[in-house]
């Protein structure tokens, strides 16, 4: 399990773990918990390269990111740990 610590967002954390290079598990700590439930959920079993090209860029608000931005973020930081 990787975390990945958001900047710019109400998440306080973002957990994630994957197989290779497939989301496995994601886990939000904070935010907005309905959505990012149902994020979680639809991201699982993608690679990171699809779950980036659906969310990466993705605003909330005035905010030039979001969580689900911040998700792919988190995603490319645990790809490059392992």
């Amino acid at each position: 399990m990787h975390t990945y610590i958001p900047r710019g967002v109400c998440s306080r954390a973002i957990n994630v773990e994957l197989d290779g290079d497939t989301v496995a598990h994601v886990d939000f700590v904070g935010g907005c918990d309905g959505n990012l439930k149902a994020v979680s959920k639809l991201v699982q079993g993608m690679t990171v390269d699809q779950v980036a090209g659906v969310l990466e860029g993705n605003t909330c608000g005035r905010r030039s990111t979001s969580c689900a931005d911040q998700l792919v973020r988190a995603l490319r930081e645990a790809q490059g740990a392992a």
